[in-house]
């Protein structure tokens, strides 16, 4: 018998063709495989059983980093010659690639295990891969996935990496970025002579030195993250006085944990979001007593915590033998350096010493960031090793289309037919330097998926940059559409869009920071009911009136002294004359008003904490919740919901007596969060909808979500929340494409 087969999905770049060829081999079948056209292509000829156990394999024992979508199957004629064995042949290389790029990967065992073996000759070689492991987005040049398309051209092999590279019995056969000690990637570096980097950075390092490294995506700036010198002078070099600093951790592979179980509460979930192939950054619970500066993460009881993501991060944390800073190699704001003269550049201002390499870097990419909430792990933060990410449309786009997201944790995406790739995180849209990283990432993935999208998707917002740049993009050239969504309808879309199998109708909570509603003001606190392309506004926060409205995202003292003020309290605003902006307030004078659940939070906690002007974005919610966790849930502040026109609106006056308390701030940031959950589950109640889901920044908040998950479970319901595309406004690309291909 004679068959060909057509294998659809991440198919290319993780190993499948070796794999096919050991299969074949084992079941003494013959014939070809090869890669073609973002597929896989199988001929293959014997016994119909043998051919049979083949198909069983591929759809349910393929490589690890392979996902098999589909298995076309046609009976060809027994005909002419037969091979005499089954073979690897080249790739077909042809326009409109319908690729999927493959992830990027950490270290596999094996790799690992010859990295620490000094009887092997990688022993020690920062670069070591195989086809189940390694970088692949920043090294791919162009599809089919082939080393003469990737960084790695310019590194010729020698005869035993060659000899590898060719035998498909190898775990490194057509491992495309395969190198040695004598034939790949080296490191070097800045001012230094050395025989070993690794150990003359560890050594910066011990000595309370900041050192950048290249990585697999871009630099990273390490630290000791016991020191209280050297973490404050690395937060005073990057101007950035309060955001929580990532750690990276040993990982010792007798027992990989160590070093978070050393810092972290770590349960199933976080020990498996820790030790996923994409190795992201996980937030969870510090441990009592966890030897890091207290200014790593200060205000919060979550730390950033990674295992190493490559060779040479293992190889460095290992020597070193404790936890690291490991913070974006960037000013602050800006895109990751990603060459040594970018480094140079952009760096020598934070860094005391620099380790480089010269494997060149095509793409740069951000860690990823994920958080356990409700018992399972949710994306923050696309980054290496989830990025691009890929999903599936229910209905396809009539044309290759672009949606760009909003302002803030830009992120793109590309949609052909019934595909979306959404691209790794890229930054705030207010740096000149991101706004030419954002264009760069629309060409660059245009690129790499052979796209030419013909419309544009972008937020109803006109001041954001991403905005401009689609209006500038569509005028450019003729039979380019331009079509803007509202900012929340793509959020509660994008949740919809990951469970696009659930019927609804749906009652999402769309709650952030602010975001331009369809009549023209900033919504922020809204539940919309209906579907993808008919969402009805049914409830909102009553609107707060803020003084200086592009500023109070930024100093959390406006939000209060709206909520004082409205309420015939008197404030004392910090600033140069009070009763002049007082007076402006009243006057409604360069005011502006938001539904906005973050303002809410803001005002919050300028009252319960202090706070004036923040370090970080979020940063009074965050140590708002924070403060929350460590007290129980208790019977709410009741927040009437008070009809207005076609909405209900949440009264949120009740919550000034209690937030200006002489009570525990502890106790008040968790009574804030037990009234809001309250009122979202009579707005529950009073709807009846068929799914319940949140989204938005606000539901990054862990208290906030699962308190409501656990009241929602009470009666019955379940609460959707999102799991693979961020909740924030990372995930908004997607929201605008399932808002574009609802059907009407």
């Amino acid at each position: 018998m004679r068959r060909a087969l057509t294998v659809r999905g991440r198919v290319q770049g993780v190993g499948f063709r070796p794999w096919v060829w050991r299969q074949a081999t084992r079941l003494s079948l013959r014939g070809t495989v090869k890669n073609a056209s973002g597929e896989v292509h199988i001929d293959v000829c014997g016994d119909p059983d043998a051919i049979d156990a083949l198909l069983d394999a591929l759809r349910r024992d393929a490589p690890p980093l392979a996902r098999v979508d589909s298995v076309d199957v046609i009976t060809l004629p027994d005909e002419g010659p037969r091979p005499a064995a089954f073979a690897i042949v080249d790739s077909d290389v042809q326009a409109g690639i319908d690729a999927h790029v493959p992830p990027e990967s950490a270290p596999c065992a094996e790799c690992l295990a010859e990295l620490e073996d000094p009887a092997d000759r990688r022993f020690g070689y920062p670069f070591t891969q195989c086809t189940a492991c390694g970088p692949r987005y920043t090294l791919i040049e162009a599809l089919p996935y082939d080393r003469a398309r990737t960084s790695m051209a310019g590194f010729v092999l020698c005869g035993p990496c060659h000899v590898e590279y060719t035998d498909p019995s190898s775990r490194r056969f057509h491992a495309e970025p395969i190198a040695c000690h004598d034939c790949g990637p080296q490191l070097m570096i800045d001012g230094e002579d050395c025989i070993d980097p690794v150990q003359a950075a560890v050594a910066r390092l011990e000595a309370g030195d900041v050192v950048a490294v290249r990585g697999t995506g871009g630099y990273h700036l390490l630290c000791d993250a016991r020191s209280e010198a050297a973490v404050t002078r690395l937060r005073a070099r990057k101007l950035r006085p309060t955001r929580p600093l990532a750690l990276l951790v040993p990982s010792p592979t007798e027992d990989p944990l160590r070093g978070a179980r050393a810092l972290v509460e770590v349960d199933e979930a976080t020990a498996t979001a820790l030790q996923s192939p994409a190795r992201p950054i996980v937030l969870a619970k510090r441990r009592s007593g966890a030897a890091v500066a207290a200014s790593v993460a200060p205000g919060v009881r979550d730390l950033g915590i990674m295992l190493p993501g490559s060779g040479l991060h293992h190889l460095l944390v290992q020597a070193f033998g404790g936890p690291l800073v490991a913070t974006s190699g960037n000013r602050s704001g800006e895109p990751l350096a990603t060459t040594p003269q970018e480094a140079r550049t952009q760096l020598s201002d934070t860094a005391d010493a620099m380790l480089h390499h010269d494997r060149p870097i095509l793409r740069p990419i951000d860690d990823a960031v994920v958080r356990l909430v409700a018992g399972a792990p949710r994306l923050l933060r696309a980054g290496r090793g989830f990025a691009p990410l890929e999903r599936r449309l229910r209905v396809p786009v009539p044309h290759p289309t672009l949606a760009v997201g909003g302002h803030l944790k830009s992120a793109v995406a590309l949609a052909w037919g019934d595909r979306v790739a959404i691209s790794p995180h890229i930054g705030d849209l207010e740096h000149s330097r991101t706004r030419a990283h954002f264009a760069r990432t629309i060409e660059t993935m245009s690129a790499l998926y052979g796209l030419e999208p013909r419309e544009v998707l972008c937020d109803a917002h006109p001041d954001y940059a991403s905005t401009r740049w689609a209006q500038t993009w569509a005028a450019a050239e003729p039979g380019r559409r331009l079509t803007k969504v509202g900012h929340h309808t793509a959020h509660a879309s994008s949740l919809v869009g990951e469970f696009q199998e659930l019927r609804g109708p749906w009652l999402v909570f769309t709650w952030d920071g602010v975001g331009l509603g369809p009549d023209g003001t900033l919504w922020g606190g809204e539940a919309l009911y209906g579907r993808p392309g008919r969402w009805l506004r049914v409830a909102r926060l009553a609107p707060l009136r803020l003084l200086g409205a592009s500023r109070a995202g930024r100093e959390p003292w406006r939000s209060a002294a709206a909520m004082y003020w409205a309420a015939g309290v008197p404030f004392e605003a910090p600033v140069g004359n009070s009763e002049l902006a007082r007076d402006a307030w009243h006057a409604e004078l360069g005011t502006v008003d938001t539904s906005a659940i973050g303002r809410l939070l803001d005002g919050a906690a300028h009252i319960i904490l202090g706070i004036t002007r923040y370090g970080h974005e979020a940063q009074g919610p965050m140590e708002l919740e924070a403060l929350a966790e460590t007290v129980p849930p208790a019977d709410p502040v009741h927040l009437p919901l008070q009809p207005n026109g076609d909405v209900v609106e949440i009264d949120w006056r009740p919550l000034l007596p209690l937030l200006t308390a002489r009570t525990d701030p502890a106790v008040r940031a968790s009574a804030l969060h037990d009234a809001l959950v309250d009122a979202a589950l009579r707005i529950v109640h009073a709807i009846e909808p068929g799914q319940v889901g949140v989204t938005g920044g606000v539901f990054t908040n862990r208290v906030l979500t699962e308190r409501l998950q656990a009241r929602l479970a009470k009666g019955g319901r379940t609460l959707r929340m999102h799991r693979s595309i961020p909740p924030g406004d990372g995930g908004l690309a997607f929201g605008q494409l399932i808002e574009r291909t609802a059907p009407s």
